[in-house]
């Protein structure tokens, strides 16, 4: 298998460089998917359907932009400071399944 190739102007291109992004090494990307992969895992374990919903929006863990707490509130019509009761207890459970 080649580890480089030619781009459209000719010019050399290693595998490293077409997966790599400017911010980020490969190494550090497939740290990061493997990261994520273990968090998805431990919340499924761990967390209740509305816990995870929450974090998920919190934290732009569904694909979409990060939410605030009175977005998440107005979705779930809740107040903002249960969601932040919520997002608490959510980030408290992760945290110990993490240390286990």
């Amino acid at each position: 298998m080649s580890l480089y190739g030619k781009d459209k102007d000719d010019n050399v291109v290693t595998l490293q460089e077409v997966l790599e992004n400017n911010e980020r090494s490969i190494e550090d990307e497939i740290d990061l998917k493997l990261k994520l992969k273990k968090l998805y895992e431990k919340m499924d374990i761990v967390l209740k359907d509305r816990e995870k919903s929450i974090i998920e929006m919190r934290f732009g863990l569904d694909g979409s932009k990060p939410k605030t707490q009175n977005q998440i509130a107005e979705i779930f019509g809740i107040s903002r400071s249960y969601v932040s009761r919520i997002e608490t207890k959510a980030i408290w459970k992760l945290a110990k399944a993490f240390e286990e």
